[in-house]
């Protein structure tokens, strides 16, 4: 190891290894408070490399971010129930679309016309699944700050397109075509993928992750608009970020590209919105400089975090062909969780045992650990939570 690597947070000690293992070819690597195992790079991750990209850092989901939106309206004045209703009517969660409402955007006419032939292949996929929601951890919610002014605010990715994307380029690192399956795709403790910044297929995958950045961005912007316009209201004042991408940054003198997984930038004065889970605050948070910050390259969590696998806390769950064939007993009691969320006034629409507050940390102290690195702007209760529900299925959730 050559580089400098920080950990906030209790140290999770399978997520220590995968951040040395990924600061090798690395000169910085830091590992957020919120931090947990992922594929080959942990969540919460963000590794600065001086001739590398990494497509296993970036990750299976290019550019799932966060999207927050403070409207003009008061919430109390609003019926949550009957407006999360109709979120779930109208917006799409999983696979496919349930609704026959238009969805364009000039992102498409991008994909239609890149260079990169493997993702103009793609642009089916990409139509039929911009503005869709996904599953797991993603979800489309409202809340209230403390002035009780109404808020949205979505979690998601590139869905389908952002997934191949990566697969596809995993593949050809390996030496094998883009449509190949790669080898150890599914091995949490694969080493890192690393492509050279100057070679033909590191430019590729720089272009094609930044492509998948914009339908991300597209289909952000969409769900947020749905909403928007089922509340019957105007946005007066975004956040959007990504949390799971790389871009080119100078840190201590010097240009780096900064793969972070699971991990938000946060420089000074730039704001993002981090989610909690389906009871908790979430956050808007700006990043503020000083020495710890810049140790940090300016990086910070992207939520909670989790303490608890999906399948420890829903069981294991068998698929045959998009259907939901068996289901083993978790840990979590998922009637006594949508009690509990009754009794706080939050109206939940679909959700499962594996998205339970109880399987991540708590947010507060998440963000504890990073004090003197970003401040708090605003604090967001959850009034509404809308995400998949147990029985969707979905091969592309986080």
């Amino acid at each position: 190891m050559k580089s400098e690597v920080i950990v906030y947070g209790e140290a999770d000690k399978k997520a220590v290894e995968q951040i040395y293992r990924c600061s090798v070819n690395a000169d910085y690597a830091v590992l957020c408070a919120d931090h947990h195992v992922g594929y080959s790079m942990p969540i919460g991750g963000a590794v600065a490399y001086k001739n590398y990209i990494s497509p296993s850092g970036v990750g299976f989901d290019i550019a799932c971010g966060n999207k927050a939106v403070k409207t003009n309206l008061i919430a109390k004045d609003v019926d949550i129930a009957k407006v999360m209703d109709e979120i779930t009517r109208r917006i799409s969660f999983g696979i496919g679309r349930i609704n026959n409402e238009p969805v364009d955007h000039p992102v498409l006419d991008e994909i239609a016309s890149t260079d990169f032939k493997p993702q103009k292949k793609m642009l089916k996929l990409a139509s039929e699944q911009l503005g869709t929601v996904g599953s797991g951890n993603h979800y489309v919610d409202l809340f209230e700050d403390e002035e009780g002014n109404l808020w949205i605010g979505v979690h998601f990715g590139s869905r389908g397109f952002g997934h191949r994307t990566a697969m596809g380029f995993l593949a050809l690192a390996q030496g094998l075509e883009f449509d190949d399956k790669p080898k150890n795709a599914n091995s949490m403790d694969s080493p890192p993928t690393l492509i050279n910044i100057n070679s033909d297929l590191g430019q590729d995958y720089i272009q094609a992750m930044q492509l998948a950045g914009n339908y991300a961005y597209a289909g952000r912007d969409i769900v947020v608009n749905k909403v928007l316009e089922i509340l019957g209201a105007k946005s007066i004042y975004e956040v959007h970020n990504h949390h799971n991408f790389a871009w080119l940054e100078e840190h201590f003198g010097e240009k780096y590209w900064v793969v972070r997984k699971g991990c938000t930038p946060a420089f000074p004065g730039q704001k993002s919105f981090i989610g909690s889970t389906m009871g908790s605050n979430s956050y808007i948070i700006e990043g503020i400089d000083s020495e710890k910050s810049r140790k940090s390259l300016y990086s910070t969590v992207h939520g909670a975090g989790r303490i608890m696998s999906r399948t420890q806390a829903a069981g294991r769950r068998k698929w045959k062909r998009g259907r939901l064939v068996s289901v083993s007993r978790g840990l979590v009691n998922f009637n006594k969780v949508k009690e509990e969320l009754k009794k706080k006034g939050i109206e939940l629409r679909g959700g499962g045992a594996d998205e339970a507050p109880e399987v991540y940390k708590d947010l507060d102290e998440v963000i504890r650990y990073h004090e003197g690195t970003v401040k708090v702007v605003h604090r967001l209760k959850p009034l509404g939570v809308a995400m998949a529900g147990e029985d969707v299925y979905d091969p592309y959730k986080d």
